[in-house]
C-alpha cells in the first residue's frame, strides 16, 4: 500500500511575491508669462510623492522638433526649476538611478510670452480729420525694446497684416478706412512671445473736401484791391492755391496778387477767381473752389452833354455812374444814351 506524505508537512512553501510599480508621469507647471524684455518665465517639472530625480527639459515649436533646453537653474543642480525668457512648447521627464529610468515626459505646455513693453503707434500726418484718397504712414515703436530685432503685426478695418519686418505701413485712405487701428511686435527668433496690442489710433476719413472762396467785395475801387479768402473746413495743414480766369492755368504767384496770410490774398486785377487746398507729401488736393468773379469799379467821368430840354439848350456837367454802362471785363466799348445821366 503506498502511504502519502503531505507537501505541507514539509513546510515547503512557495511563495509567489510580486510588486506592483506605478508608472512615473511627469508635471509641468509655469509661473506668470507676462514679462519685460530680457525677463524670463519660472517652470517648474516635478514627481509625485517621490525623489531622488534630475529632471530634463525639451522645446520645440510648431514647425521644429523637441530639442533638450540648456535652462537657467533656480533652486538647485536637478532642474526642478527653470527659467526661460523665450516661448515655446515645452515638456520635462524625471529620471533617476543608474542605469537611469526614465518617467514618462509631461504633458506639452505651450509658453506664449506677453512682453510688458509698450508698442506705441502713431500717425503721420497726424490730422484728427482725414480725406479719401489722402496718404498717411502709421508706425509701431517698442517702448524700451532695447537692441531686440523686432518683427510686427497690424489689425484695422483696411489694414490685415500679419507678422512683418517693417514698422510701418503707408497707404492711401478711403472713408471705408474708418476705425481703429492697432499694431504689437515680436522678436524675430521667437514666434510665441509677443508685446500685447497697443493703444488704438482712429482714424477719421471723409469725402474729398471742397475749397470756400470769399470776396469783402465784387468790385476793385479806383486804386485799390478786393481780398479774397480761401478755406476748407475742417482745416488743419492746409496750403492754398489760387487761379485766375481758368483753373488749368498755373497758380498765382506774388507777381499777381499780395499774399497776407495762408488763405487770404489781395488782388487789383478783374478776372474770375478760384482756390483749392493742398497738404500732405505728396500734395493733396481739394476740389477746386466755385468761382467768384471781380470787376473793375467805373471810373467817373466828367462829361459834356448838350441836351435840348423845354425848346432850351442846356449846357451842364454829368458824371457817368457805372451802373449805366453795359460793360464786362473783357468788354472795350459801349452806348451812351441820355437816361444814364442825372445833373450833379
Amino acid at each position: 500500500m503506498f502511504s502519502t506524505t503531505h507537501t505541507n508537512a514539509t513546510h515547503l512553501d512557495l511563495c509567489l511575491q510580486m510588486t506592483v510599480v506605478n508608472i512615473s508621469v511627469a508635471t509641468l507647471t509655469a509661473g506668470p508669462t507676462t514679462i519685460s524684455v530680457g525677463g524670463s518665465v519660472t517652470l517648474t517639472c516635478s514627481v509625485q510623492n517621490s525623489d531622488g530625480w534630475k529632471y530634463y527639459w525639451y522645446r520645440r515649436t510648431q514647425v521644429t522638433s523637441a530639442v533638450p533646453v540648456d535652462p537657467v537653474r533656480v533652486d538647485d543642480e536637478q532642474n526642478r526649476v527653470i527659467r526661460v525668457s523665450q516661448g515655446g512648447i515645452y515638456r520635462c521627464s524625471g529620471g533617476r538611478g543608474k542605469p537611469v529610468y526614465y518617467t514618462i515626459s509631461s504633458y506639452d505646455i505651450t509658453i506664449v510670452i506677453t512682453f510688458s513693453n509698450e508698442a506705441v503707434l502713431t500717425q503721420q500726418p497726424h490730422w484728427p480729420q482725414l480725406f479719401s484718397g489722402e496718404t498717411i504712414t502709421l508706425t509701431c515703436e517698442v517702448h524700451g525694446g532695447g537692441t531686440t530685432e523686432w518683427m510686427y503685426e497690424w489689425k484695422g478695418p483696411m489694414l490685415d497684416v500679419q507678422w512683418t519686418y517693417n514698422n510701418y505701413q503707408t497707404f492711401s485712405v478711403s472713408e471705408s478706412s474708418s476705425g481703429d487701428y492697432m499694431c504689437r511686435s515680436r522678436p524675430r527668433d521667437d514666434s510665441y512671445s509677443s508685446t500685447q496690442w497697443s493703444k488704438a489710433v482712429t482714424l477719421s476719413v471723409s469725402g474729398k473736401p471742397k475749397a470756400l472762396i470769399n470776396a469783402d467785395v465784387r468790385e476793385i475801387p479806383v486804386g485799390g484791391s478786393v481780398t479774397l479768402i480761401c478755406s476748407v473746413n475742417p482745416s488743419s495743414g492746409w496750403k492754398y492755391y489760387w487761379y485766375r480766369d481758368e483753373t488749368s492755368s498755373e497758380a498765382l504767384t506774388t507777381k499777381d496778387a499780395v499774399f497776407q496770410s495762408n488763405g487770404q490774398i489781395r488782388v487789383s486785377q478783374e478776372g474770375v477767381y478760384w482756390c483749392r487746398g493742398g497738404r500732405g507729401n505728396p500734395v493733396y488736393h481739394t476740389e477746386f473752389s466755385d468761382p467768384v468773379t471781380i470787376n473793375k469799379k467805373g471810373q467817373f467821368e466828367l462829361v459834356s452833354y448838350e441836351w435840348k430840354l423845354q425848346n432850351k439848350m442846356i449846357q451842364k456837367e454829368f458824371f457817368l455812374q457805372f451802373f449805366c454802362i453795359p460793360f464786362t471785363y473783357s468788354q472795350i466799348s459801349f452806348n451812351l444814351s441820355p437816361s444814364c445821366f442825372s445833373p450833379v
